[in-house]
């Protein structure tokens, strides 16, 4: 493995054993700042390159499509939902996320709501997963987003 990759899968393990042991509360929402759009940016990134480099056994390629898409999902789920929003929604996805397939769960919180379906779940490596589609109203604008989150081992659900 080139020492670069080997740099880059390290700074992402140890930036991911701070996510891992992050509270629940902490991760869904309950403190949330004005800047959250990068802060789920970059969370998303390292949990991506975290993924693809274990589900790929380190292969370079893999880490870095993990980090492009997991910034991406990071960003478009944080920046869709305020801050005084996020404590309804993300108890809302948490509860999806645990839920059977396929069914609906709404959250509301002063005028703005929004819902989420999550949908089979699977393996990748050695967490449970599932896949989703969030749907977001906000100023009477819809937004819609297809993501994955993945079961930790410390029992809570982080989106990549």
């Amino acid at each position: 493995m080139k020492t670069s990759l080997k740099i880059a899968v390290a700074v992402a393990m140890a930036a991911s054993a701070s996510i891992a042991t992050a509270r629940a509360d902490d991760y869904y929402g309950d403190d949330c700042r004005d800047n959250n759009r990068a802060a789920g940016t970059v969370l998303g990134a390292i949990a991506g390159g975290v993924i693809g480099g274990a589900v790929s056994h380190g292969n370079g390629g893999a880490v870095v499509g993990g980090v492009i898409l997991g910034g991406l999902a990071g960003n478009a789920i944080a920046g869709d939902i305020d801050c005084e929003d996020r404590p309804y929604a993300w108890r809302t996805y948490r509860e999806a996320l645990d839920g059977p397939p396929g069914e609906r769960y709404d959250w509301e919180h002063d005028g703005h709501h929004g819902y989420i379906v999550a949908h089979e779940q699977y393996w990748r490596g050695e967490r449970v997963c599932r896949d989703f589609t969030v749907v977001t109203y906000h100023h009477d604008d819809e937004d819609r987003h297809d993501g994955t989150a993945c079961r930790y081992p410390d029992g809570d659900w982080h989106f990549m």
